[in-house]
């Protein structure tokens, strides 16, 4: 079938996407996503692989990792050609703002092995929802910027008053692309409303629990399970949902070239559930768009 020129043209805007989920190893995901029988030689990551084309790593929030555990990475997912890590910057820089030339040298070395073997989608820098928007911060960031201007930077911030011009001009000047998310509307918490700052989109999912939102937020600083931890997660987006959302992405098609969708709502694999639905929507308008009926 003939490809109209009006379908030929909206193909051009459509951007690489990268969809995957926010982490892999939940002992909970086994037997929603994960075989219940494994061999000695089965390998979660190796699995995810053969899925999804990305991945965050949230483990590198937490601690700093060795170099060898990054080369096993790599080493797994060597047959999935275009497979890439996204590494979320260690708390030492976007929570306790603390961070001296070991901790640096940690990350950075890292992050080389993953550029080098181009595995590296770039960094989230995750900042909490205290972290609001004035000069002190605005030039924190600018000095985190500068810092890894070597590498590209995807930077979450969760309070509205990130949401103004003055802002958005900031990240275009520094090439960082403005995180875009969804979570639980409490306070003034930042909207889903995807924001182009470069040719880069990077989109975070929360899910929508906000009972278990609230909760949690009784609970920062405390001692948690991983369940009680994970709670606030533990949603599953609708198909009606997802469709929204896609419509709300689709209006930036032809501002960027890449777009990273990350779902983190990964409690018994809601994630991996969303993640794929979002990949089966996303097909189906591309073969809309190549018959010329979209």
């Amino acid at each position: 079938m003939l490809i109209s020129t009006k379908a030929k043209k909206k193909m051009n805007t459509i951007p690489t996407f990268h969809i995957g989920t926010a982490g892999w190893s939940y002992k909970d995901w086994v037997p929603n996503f994960y075989p219940r029988q494994q061999s000695k030689d089965f390998d979660w990551l190796q699995f995810y692989s053969a899925h999804f084309n990305c991945v965050e790593v949230n483990a590198t929030y937490y601690t700093y990792l060795s170099p060898n555990i990054v080369e096993g990475w790599i080493r797994k997912v060597e047959d999935a050609d275009d497979f890439l890590f996204t590494i979320k910057l260690h708390q030492d820089f976007t929570h306790r703002r603390k961070y001296d030339k070991n901790s640096l040298q940690s990350v950075s070395e890292n992050l080389a092995l993953l550029e080098k073997a181009e595995r590296l989608g770039g960094i989230l820098m995750q900042f909490p929802y205290s972290f609001q928007f004035n000069e002190t911060n605005a030039e924190y960031i600018r000095r985190l910027n500068e810092t890894f201007s070597n590498y590209m930077q995807f930077v979450e911030v969760r309070h509205s008053s990130w949401s103004n011009q003055s802002v958005y001009d900031l990240f275009k000047a520094l090439d960082i692309s403005f995180c875009t998310i969804d979570q639980p509307e409490i306070g003034k918490a930042i909207m889903f409303e995807p924001v182009v700052t470069n040719e880069t989109s990077y989109l975070r999912f929360h899910g929508r629990n906000v009972d278990a939102w609230k909760k949690s937020l009784g609970s920062i600083g405390k001692e948690q399970s991983y369940e009680q931890q994970s709670e606030r997660y533990n949603y599953r987006y609708s198909p009606g949902e997802l469709a929204e959302v896609m419509q709300k992405v689709k209006t930036i098609y032809d501002k960027v070239k890449e777009i990273y969708i990350i779902m983190n709502n990964h409690p018994q694999g809601n994630a991996v559930v969303n993640a794929k639905e979002l990949m089966k929507m996303l097909n189906v308008e591309i073969q809309k768009m190549k018959t010329g009926l979209f």
